[in-house]
């Protein structure tokens, strides 16, 4: 099973632009769709975007045309580029594939806060 680890949150005005990465133990080539999720405190763990092997993505409405989702299989990692963030995008980020090869703990994630 391959192990997921997400980097690149922090604090930052809004306005401002965050990449995240997810960096997989393993090969994500025969992985067909990587996704990104993120927690808000005090809500449910919502998708933000996905990535389809070979290039199709999707994004919830809140960030369509603000984040971009991709993904380098050579490297095995996946990257969230957050533009123009909001307060609202405060949250912990997660990756995952889809389905899920995550247990029922998602791991500590990354942290992402947009102060106003």
């Amino acid at each position: 099973q391959v192990q997921l680890v997400e980097s690149g949150g922090g604090l930052v005005q809004a306005g401002g632009s965050l990449r995240l990465s997810c960096a997989a133990s393993g090969s994500i080539f025969s992985i067909k769709v990587m996704a990104w999720y993120r927690q808000a405190p005090g809500k449910q763990r919502e998708l933000v975007a996905t990535i389809i092997s070979g290039g199709p993505t999707n994004y919830a409405d809140s960030v369509k045309g603000r984040f971009t989702i991709s993904r380098d299989n050579a490297k095995n990692t996946v990257y969230l580029q957050m533009n123009s963030l909001k307060p609202e995008d405060t949250a912990v980020y997660y990756c995952n594939a889809l389905p899920s090869v995550r247990g029922d703990s998602w791991g500590q994630g990354t942290q992402v806060t947009v102060s106003s």
